[in-house]
């Protein structure tokens, strides 16, 4: 039988994992298990390079490693680890950040972006304070995923020059070195854009304030209110074909309204959403209806999420030497690709 596929991918730790996050990328994890060798990292290194606290950091990346647990990662089928426990891929960065140009990196749209949001924050005592850690990201990245060979992996929109970058950083290191990474490509999978309920027109975000989520564990009291309140849309729906592209017939809903039924379709209501959607253009939709549903199928997800979160802390007694060893796992795959890459490089090994 060919060997499984090798997923890479990567969240960064807070310590409420909302639904956008569960719908965007966790939920299809938990899926690739089924079909893939899966590797998945909680990146507490990358998130260096905002403004952090340190106790706060080690919180954050403790509850994301057991909300990741409790959202259907399985331990026993995937390597599930916290970035800095794997020293390897540090390394590792090093060895290809001589094989990348200043000039790429200068380039990502991201750095472009967070470092001009930086420089116009309020300033330290040196002035505008923006982090090379920011410029080396993508390398990093690159670093994470080719410590473990990976062949796919899955990425929103905003990542994909990250990752191509990444294709490129391996593809210069088999050219001059002899093969050793896939060039790992792209996962394309359907990804669920979660906006806002109190602001449809934004994505979901922590950033944004309490109102402007809905966090996987969240008690149903806070979600039903959040619902109730969730923003929909005024004046009459547009008619069959005279929309911009939506649905098969070229309709499409307010941004409030496509919210609230893509929740509920993301929950696992497909046919209740798509009868919805027939009704809200027919003009018959009660908004009530659609609220009080997609509530229902909310309470339902995180009712469950919470008593499995539950089920875990209960049974681990040592989460901090779970964790530990589940970083010792992947530092073993991450040492074989960085004892290549030495080797290959000219590099001494590390002294004994």
């Amino acid at each position: 039988m060919p060997a499984r596929k090798r997923v890479y991918s990567g969240i960064q730790p807070t310590a409420v994992m909302t639904i956008g996050n569960y719908f965007g990328a966790v939920q299809n994890w938990v899926r690739l298990q089924d079909d893939c060798e899966c590797v998945y990292c909680v990146v507490d290194l990358h998130a260096l390079t905002a403004p952090y606290d340190p106790a706060e950091l080690r919180r954050a990346s403790r509850e994301m490693f057991v909300s990741l647990l409790a959202a259907g990662i399985d331990p026993d089928r995937t390597t599930l680890y916290v970035q800095s426990t794997v020293p390897e891929q540090t390394e590792l960065c090093w060895l290809l950040a001589a094989l990348t140009s200043l000039g790429d990196l200068s380039r990502m749209t991201q750095f472009k972006e967070k470092s001009g949001l930086l420089k116009s924050g309020p300033a330290d005592d040196d002035g505008a304070f923006v982090s090379a850690g920011l410029l080396f990201y993508p390398v990093l990245q690159a670093a994470d995923i080719l410590a473990y060979r990976a062949d796919r992996v899955p990425v929103g929109q905003d990542q994909s020059q990250h990752l191509e970058l990444s294709r490129g950083i391996a593809r210069r290191f088999n050219s001059r070195f002899g093969r050793l990474f896939p060039e790992p490509e792209t996962l394309h999978t359907p990804v669920t854009k979660v906006l806002s309920t109190a602001d449809p027109t934004r994505k979901m975000s922590k950033s944004l304030g309490p109102r402007h989520y809905i966090g996987l564990f969240e008690e149903e009291d806070s979600i039903r209110r959040k619902i109730r309140s969730a923003v929909t849309d005024s004046g009459v729906p547009p008619a069959a074909g005279h929309g911009d592209e939506g649905d098969g017939d070229g309709r499409t809903a307010s941004p409030g309204i496509e919210n609230l039924l893509t929740l509920l379709a993301a929950c696992g209501h497909e046919a209740d959403a798509g009868r919805m959607r027939e009704d809200y253009f027919a003009g018959t939709l009660r908004y009530v209806d659609l609220k009080g549903t997609t509530a229902d199928a909310l309470v339902a997800l995180t009712t469950e999420m919470r008593e499995r979160r539950a089920d875990i802390l209960r049974r681990e007694t040592d989460l901090e030497g779970r964790i530990m060893a589940m970083g010792e796992r992947a530092r073993t795959m991450a040492g074989e690709t960085l004892a290549l890459a030495r080797e290959r490089m000219g590099t001494y090994p590390p002294a004994v």
